[in-house]
């Protein structure tokens, strides 16, 4: 069984990626924080970490792009996951006998339309999915979480309305991060399988240093499916790029990369998977 790090707790989104990714058998290191996570990957005391990187309403999660670039973390695959909010209960307890619900204040945001047509109160913590548990310790007959499913199925709660988030369409997308030596790392055929790449890149600070970058990649079979700035912490206002690379075969990868280095591009590489079909952009 593998084990694997997430952040948050047992129930939670992330841990619903993960038995995505792994399979229901999978045993999880809970961890208060992001960077938690990459710590645990870096001192192998998981097989892996699953992070969620962006989600298809809020965008990106930039403080993560900063982890991938700081911490000896190796992308080695990718989740689309839809969030499905539901509201659940203590056994027994109906959905008239509710007076307060409880979750993560983005969950609450997330279910706005369907809790805005009831008069109780909404009281915000710190996870979905330890809302969940802490509904099932205290046996509260009054009080109800928003959770996924699985907490449910952890904590032995009712579902008493399912699906109560306001979009269908809201999708996290979570990265599985290994751990790699990154003096190791080597861009070839022989070593890398895949067909999506994640990178960063830094461009010289001169007038048409993007324009000239993005450039280098015509004419060759490659979709850009990402591309985003970030801060370099010790640099103000000065950015860093994160990209997506889809492409058919790694060699046209390979020449994308070399094109870039050859105008003075500085290009390090996240790492090269399979994107996940389960989701198509």
């Amino acid at each position: 069984m593998k084990k694997v790090a997430i952040q948050g707790y047992a129930g939670s989104f992330h841990h619903i990626a993960a038995q995505q990714y792994e399979g229901a058998k999978v045993e999880i290191l809970p961890c208060d924080t992001f960077r938690a996570v990459a710590r645990a990957v870096e001192a192998a005391e998981v097989d892996y970490g699953v992070m969620a990187i962006e989600n298809s309403i809020a965008g990106s999660i930039l403080p993560n792009y900063n982890i991938l670039q700081r911490c000896n973390l190796h992308i080695t695959g990718e989740i689309y996951l839809q969030i499905r909010q539901n509201l659940m209960v203590n056994r027994g307890v109906k959905l008239e006998d509710i007076r307060e619900v409880e979750s993560h204040q983005m969950a609450l945001l997330q279910c706005a339309e369907f809790l805005d047509g009831h008069n109780w109160r909404l009281i915000e913590s710190v996870d979905t999915a330890l809302s969940a548990k802490q509904l099932q310790d205290s046996g509260s007959r009054t009080t109800a979480a928003v959770a996924g499913a699985l907490a449910a199925e952890l904590f032995d709660l009712d579902i008493v309305a399912a699906d109560i988030h306001t979009a269908t369409n809201n999708y996290t997308r979570f990265l599985i991060l290994e751990r790699c030596d990154r003096n190791a790392f080597e861009l070839s055929a022989e070593h890398c399988r895949g067909n999506k790449a994640s990178l960063y890149f830094n461009i010289p600070d001169q007038s048409g240093s993007l324009y000239k970058t993005l450039g280098a990649l015509e004419g060759l079979s490659i979709n850009m499916t990402k591309l985003q700035s970030y801060p370099i912490a010790d640099q103000p206002f000065h950015y860093m790029f994160h990209a997506d690379m889809v492409f058919d075969n790694l060699d046209t990868f390979i020449k994308a990369v070399n094109r870039m280095k050859q105008i003075g591009v500085d290009v390090h590489i996240y790492g090269v998977y399979n994107k996940n079909t389960d989701f198509e952009l």
